[in-house]
């Protein structure tokens, strides 16, 4: 149980009220399968249980994800305060993995804010999208196996996992996104939204619907990001 005051816990008359509602339906209609309502129940559950510092650091990891579509800087310094918050939440709650990730993802981040200003062109503020060639291509995959491989070695060995491979592929695919993205690559939307796909139903199972639903929206925004990013590559905009 966090010790910060949980979000959802100002709107409890309001989930009383839902839950007495759906009491008295399952009263009149016997035949109710509550079976059906343990995906909502457990987002109930979780929305109760979201803290304020965990709702500042999934806003903050959405606008983050925005700013990425948009081509602003803001990407960066957005998603290192999530990180960090990330990084100390897990960390207390003894998430040692997910914590690990995300500091991966607090240096990449500084290392990314760095390179896209890092431009010696004049009349530019950042560097320009630009997309893997053959060779690169080759890198992006190799750096992703790798990383899948290395991650399910390492849940299969020190941790109780019952989707290791699930884990390590999303992991692996979240390392390498990263990495394209602080290098201004259009093939880290990719990854990101391989990422995003397998992590919805992935959540779903581990009884994290809430969590899940970020992820539903991440997806929505990668795909966005993709089209945005690829227009302006093929009309010389960036």
């Amino acid at each position: 149980m966090s010790k910060y005051l949980p979000v959802g816990r100002q709107a409890q008359p309001v989930y009383r009220a839902i839950e007495e509602i759906v009491v008295k339906v399952s009263t009149k209609q016997p035949n109710f399968n509550f079976k059906r309502m343990d995906i909502w129940s457990s987002f109930y559950y979780q929305l109760l249980e979201t803290t304020w510092l965990e709702f500042i650091a999934v806003i903050c990891g959405i606008l983050s994800v925005w700013f990425s579509k948009q081509e602003k800087i803001l990407v960066y310094p957005f998603g290192i305060v999530s990180v960090v918050i990330f990084v100390y939440l897990t960390y207390e709650y003894g998430l040692y993995a997910e914590t690990g990730i995300n500091t991966y993802y607090f240096f990449m981040s500084i290392y990314g804010w760095w390179n896209w200003k890092n431009t010696k062109e004049i009349g530019r503020s950042q560097i320009p999208i630009t997309k893997s060639t053959g060779w690169g291509h080759v890198v992006n995959i190799s750096t992703f196996v790798f990383a899948a491989v290395f991650i399910y070695i390492l849940l299969i060995k020190f941790t109780d996992s019952n989707v290791p491979i699930l884990d390590s592929i999303t992991t692996g695919l979240a390392i390498t996104g990263m990495y394209l993205m602080a290098l201004k690559k259009i093939e880290h939307w990719l990854f990101w939204i391989a990422c995003d796909l397998i992590a919805i139903p992935l959540y779903i199972y581990k009884g994290l619907p809430f969590t899940s639903l970020q992820f539903m929206v991440f997806t929505a925004l990668a795909v966005m990001g993709w089209v945005s990013w690829k227009r302006k590559l093929m009309m010389g905009e960036n």
